[in-house]
């Protein structure tokens, strides 16, 4: 039988920067880079750490065109 090998989709530093932005979300200091008022919402702050992530050169897929 055929082991298939699975590889993650994000990498080690697409971790950190995610986790670090749910935190600052948490303590209230994330802001949103458009219009600078604070993120509330996980989705939001999710998104920031994986584009922050992207711009530091971590494996992070490609975002899907709208």
């Amino acid at each position: 039988m055929k082991k298939t090998q699975v590889r993650s989709r994000y990498g080690e530093k697409a971790s950190e920067k995610v986790g670090k932005a749910l935190h600052e979300m948490k303590r209230g200091e994330l802001k949103s880079g458009g219009s600078g008022k604070i993120v509330t919402n996980r989705k939001q702050a999710i998104a920031i750490g994986l584009s922050e992530a992207r711009e530091a050169g971590g494996k992070v897929p490609r975002q899907k065109a709208r």
